[in-house]
């Protein structure tokens, strides 16, 4: 497990603000409650690389990491993604619980929505409830049901202004990733 490159982070933080906007730096800032029962210093989160996939984790617990063998260790922290072969950052679903507490924007689905959803779907007009005010086009958004439990997340296809105005057929967010994925790509989820 290893720090990553200047290139690298400012790819990945790109990605992250799409979704969680200037609270981007309140992810970063996070604390947890220390290890040590006896400290009273609270410990942050950073992000580590091993393979092509990125972990965010606690520092404490990273640094412990560089004790074990790079080929022993299979993963840290929570999975945030992985960066392609041409260097581009892809989130995973496992990401959700990352950025859902920070997420600017946000689609709440009824309940006849979540299942084609979790099916892969895309978002319709009709199994909106509701979304949050003035969202740009093409912008993330995170995807909770109508009691704010985080669903997945995707990006917006019309801005709100103009989704207002769509037939009930119409696309208004484009599914990124959704919690559904844990069961319809268990084999490759945590492997490829």
């Amino acid at each position: 497990m290893r720090p990553l490159t200047d290139t690298e982070t400012k790819t990945l933080f790109d990605k992250l603000a799409n979704y969680t906007g200037r609270s981007l730096t309140a992810l970063l800032t996070t604390t947890a409650p220390s290890a040590n029962p006896k400290s009273t210093a609270a410990d942050h989160y950073v992000f580590r690389i091993q393979k092509d996939r990125v972990y965010y984790v606690r520092s404490s617990l990273a640094n412990l990491a560089t004790s074990v063998a790079r080929d022993s260790l299979l993963s840290l922290g929570t999975c945030v993604g992985k960066f392609t072969k041409t260097g581009k950052f892809r989130l995973h679903v496992t990401a959700l619980d990352v950025i859902a507490p920070h997420a600017r924007y946000k689609v709440w689905v009824k309940k006849n929505g979540e299942m084609p959803f979790l099916y892969g779907g895309h978002i319709v007009k009709a199994h909106v409830g509701r979304w949050s005010e003035d969202v740009p086009e093409h912008t993330g958004v995170v995807v909770c049901s109508m009691d704010d439990t985080p669903l997945g997340f995707g990006v917006t296809a019309r801005s709100t202004a103009e989704a207002r105005r769509l037939d009930p057929t119409g696309i208004v967010t484009f599914r990124q990733a959704d919690v559904g994925e844990y069961l319809r790509e268990e084999d490759t989820l945590f492997t490829t």
